[in-house]
């Protein structure tokens, strides 16, 4: 597995190909937007119909890469259901998939804007979480520095192709979408102009993540 290695206000992170992020000094895993049940809330809303394998697909990917890090902590970094209903409607085996994940684990849900109640699977519930100097939430806020949030699902585009990538500058990282059936906001969106300021970079996710100038 080839990763990115970088620092962030001076801790040492790691930009897994997956889309997670993994902080060593800790023994975190973070992952942002995995939007369980989203085929479900779909359905549920008169959308079309897609293959409800998202949930399996997603956990399989995550357990891999606790498995692969070590992690004794994990954070799903908002969004983590699609709406609140999903939590509910998530699949007995996805159930304890989860739950088998989670034993032994720190397992800490922020809370997004697809889910801001409490999540009855088990873990911790929190609005923000400060951890090896950093702060860790949903949404970008403005002026923050040490901050490692998620939200806007971004992509950028390289050699043609555009892939789900990890955005950061000297203060601030935000994460892709992890979950199967997520898009994407490209970098040259106007909202990253306001959030990073230069030199910012991509990490383009795949089978390696691969660093680029945005």
């Amino acid at each position: 597995m080839t990763v990115h290695a970088f620092t962030l206000c001076d801790t040492a992170l790691r930009a897994l190909p997956s889309g997670a992020l993994h902080i060593p000094g800790e023994a975190a895993l973070c992952v942002s937007d995995l939007h369980l049940g989203k085929s479900d809330r779909i359905a549920r809303r008169g959308g079309g119909l897609l293959p409800p394998y998202e949930a399996r697909e997603t956990l399989a990917r995550l357990e891999a890469d606790i498995l692969a890090t070590d992690a004794r902590q994990v954070i799903c970094l908002g969004d983590s259901f699609d709406d609140l209903a999903s939590q509910d409607s998530l699949g007995e085996a996805e159930r304890l998939w989860l739950a088998r994940l989670q034993a032994g684990r720190r397992w800490i849900w922020i809370e997004g804007n697809h889910d801001p109640g409490p999540v009855e699977l088990g873990g911790s519930h929190l609005a923000e979480l400060h951890l090896a100097g950093l702060i860790f939430r949903h949404i970008a806020v403005a002026g923050a520095i040490g901050e490692v949030s998620g939200h806007y699902h971004p992509k950028h585009r390289l050699g043609g192709t555009a892939r789900a990538a990890f955005l950061y500058d000297r203060s601030r990282l935000i994460l892709p979408a992890y979950g199967t059936y997520t898009g994407g906001l490209s970098s040259t969106d106007p909202i990253f102009a306001e959030l990073l300021k230069r030199p910012a970079i991509a990490v383009l996710t795949g089978t390696r993540a691969i660093p680029t100038p945005v």
